[in-house]
């Protein structure tokens, strides 16, 4: 199920996969409404996070859930602004994470954050068991010996 709140996907990809307990995040941009936010790495990172976030919901997931982020920003001088904006974004989560420096990103944006959030699959409940059929022993009575048997001894 998509949600409204996130951005459709700028190409042909999926945004977001389960692949067994794992969930990956395909990288997420500051994009809303159709166009990159206006205010820089700041703002654009902010908006990231929350895109990321309304994937991660989809798949019943939240930031707690990230087992890892990979961030790309197009001008590594920006990285103190982003991370002061990721921090706040994230809360308390603090996931593993990699930040690379790269020429260029879709849309034009400033920075992207791909995310592998780890949330196990509920196991199926155990069908319940029914309780096992008594089995009707019948005892055998001790055979007595017929007086004239016990005679012969």
């Amino acid at each position: 199920m998509a949600s409204k709140k996130a951005p459709a996907p700028l190409g042909p990809y999926t945004p977001v996969v389960r692949a067994g307990d794992w969930v990956i995040v395909s990288g997420q941009l500051g994009i809303k409404d159709g166009s990159l936010v206006a205010g820089g790495v700041s703002a654009q990172t902010t908006q990231a996070v929350k895109n990321l976030k309304e994937r991660l919901k989809e798949q019943g997931c939240t930031l707690n859930d990230i087992a890892k982020t990979l961030c790309f920003l197009t001008d590594m001088d920006t990285f103190a602004t982003f991370n002061e904006a990721y921090v706040a974004g994230f809360a308390g989560a603090r996931p593993a994470r990699s930040t690379i420096g790269v020429a260029a990103l879709p849309f034009g944006g400033a920075v992207e954050i791909e995310a592998w959030a780890y949330k196990p699959v509920a196991a199926p409940k155990p069908a319940a068991k029914k309780p096992a059929a008594k089995k009707n022993v019948v005892k055998k009575a001790a055979a007595k010996k017929s007086p004239a048997r016990r005679a012969k001894k």
